[in-house]
């Protein structure tokens, strides 16, 4: 008889797929509801899990009874309960965000989408969230694979819900590269079956050895994860997909899908690869992430159009994550751990509030120019306010999650003697400001007379306040979420017995 912390992971991958049915079943009537209620209920369940991996610790449940290496394992640690939390948090803001972006839709203003955008939009929404709980919960590498598979499929058709020839074209190209992330990653799936028999992580923790088969897995199936993260330089279909989606779409893929991959890569290199990773590509993997952060930052002060500005800013913010694999080492590691995983909960909620400041603007002003917000911040105060702590999050100040993390992160540089790592992070942390000040600078000019705006409902004002809040939040409670990152970390000084 499964247990109620049990029941509560399984309710999380069944109860959006359920609500998903029911709304195709009801041909999008009441789609909105379904969504509401299915958010409510994801809530409930992540917060009953989370205090049971705080009692209990890492939590495992074998589906059906079988034991690995024939049944389908469930597992949950600190770092699944904060991304759990990361997918609910952001995921109930977006659902009341798309209920007023749809609503908008339906007036016939720029940017919108056709009410059979907005039937499809609802089911591909709550199939991702399903999957992204399903992927987080998951205890072997193949399991991994196909809610990847099932996320990426959402994802592209959730773009292409733009109808835009843009759109269309930048939903291919994701499509295409992450069809090809999936090959190298279900190749290196097939080479790890053919070596230990089993499929599920820990067992294959336990049993790795260097030889060539295992680092030639290794190779494929990180290569392909880092194509699905866009991690520079394969991050060649991010700004297109990103800044032509609808704008919950693109909170979602920045805020919540990029996080997916990048939880596989580390699921994959601290728990399963860890003993055979040679030493030389930890600080390959973090200084792409360095290059990312520069390169990434400068694209974004070049660009005239907001939403391609957040979507260059989100290449830029990856590769803060991947700053871990090169700062775990020694006495750094924990604070490295704590850091990545603090960083992709702040990033999540900072960045989806981003994109849904700049679809209200976008909705207001019938455009994401820059030189089209001249003065748009004095009618609509509020979403600049939320934009601003949002920002403040993402150039990495006091009081927010992004402050703590890059803290963290900052401290395992310095202390493992990683200068150049500490120097990148401060650079990022100043390119940041530039965007994030020249938006807020334009959008409250007082030179400029006030542009011609349409309202922008109520609804799509709270949901990107409530998630710059939650950042600030981050930065002040601290306690419990860094204690909660301890209960089965690779780096946690009491290792965590197998029941």
């Amino acid at each position: 008889m499964a247990t109620s912390a049990e029941l509560a992971m399984i309710g999380l991958v069944v109860v959006p797929l359920a609500a998903a049915i029911a709304v195709f079943m009801a041909a999008g009537r009441s789609a909105a509801a379904w969504g509401v209620v299915a958010a409510a209920v994801q809530f409930g369940l992540v917060v009953w899990l989370t205090r049971s991996i705080l009692v209990l610790g890492p939590l495992r449940y074998r589906m059906g009874g079988w034991e690995a290496p024939l049944g389908i394992p469930l597992y949950a640690d600190g770092v699944t309960a904060l991304m759990l939390i990361m997918t609910a948090v952001v995921g109930s803001a977006t659902t009341i965000y798309a209920i007023g972006y749809f609503s908008a839709a339906k007036h016939g203003h720029a940017d919108s989408s056709n009410q059979q955008a907005e039937q499809a939009f609802w089911p591909l929404w709550l199939v991702l969230w399903s999957a992204l709980n399903a992927l987080f919960l998951s205890g072997d590498i193949f399991n991994l694979y196909v809610t990847l598979e099932l996320l990426t499929l959402s994802a592209v058709a959730l773009i292409g819900l733009a109808g835009r020839a843009r759109a269309l074209v930048a939903a291919m190209r994701y499509l295409i590269a992450a069809l090809v992330g999936s090959l190298f990653y279900l190749l290196g799936v097939a080479l790890m079956y053919s070596a230990y028999g089993t499929v599920s992580w820990e067992l294959l923790g336990e049993q790795v050895r260097p030889d060539a088969v295992t680092l030639w897995a290794a190779a494929l199936m990180i290569v392909g994860l880092l194509l699905k993260t866009a991690l520079f330089p394969l991050h060649f279909w991010l700004p297109d997909a990103h800044a032509n989606a609808p704008a919950p779409v693109s909170g979602l893929l920045s805020g919540l899908v990029l996080k997916a991959s990048f939880f596989i890569i580390l699921r994959l290199w601290f728990f399963v690869f860890a003993p055979v990773m040679a030493s030389q590509a930890g600080p390959l993997l973090s200084g792409l992430g360095a290059a990312a952060i520069v390169w990434g930052s400068l694209q974004a002060v070049r660009q005239q159009r907001v939403k391609r500005m957040i979507a260059y800013s989100t290449v830029a913010q990856i590769g803060y994550l991947f700053l871990v694999f090169g700062l775990a080492d020694g006495e750094s590691a924990m604070a490295a751990w704590r850091g990545a995983a603090y960083f992709a909960f702040a990033h999540a909620c900072a960045k989806t509030a981003a994109f849904m400041v700049a679809g209200s603007l976008m909705h207001a002003a019938a455009s994401d120019d820059l030189d089209r917000w001249e003065g748009i911040g004095r009618r609509e105060p509020m979403l600049m306010f939320a934009f601003g702590l949002a920002g403040v999050s993402l150039m990495g100040l006091p009081p927010s999650g992004g402050f703590i993390a890059k803290w963290l992160l900052l401290n395992a540089a310095v202390s493992g003697g990683h200068w150049g790592l500490a120097v990148v992070m401060l650079v990022g942390g100043l390119l940041t400001a530039v965007y994030v000040f020249r938006v807020v600078a334009i959008s409250l000019s007082a030179s400029a007379p006030q542009p011609a705006t349409v309202p922008v409902p109520r609804v799509m004002r709270w949901p990107p306040l409530a998630l710059a809040v939650v950042v600030v939040v981050c930065g002040i409670v601290t306690t419990e979420p860094l204690r909660l990152l301890e209960v089965g970390s690779p780096f946690s000084p009491v290792a965590e017995a197998e029941p």
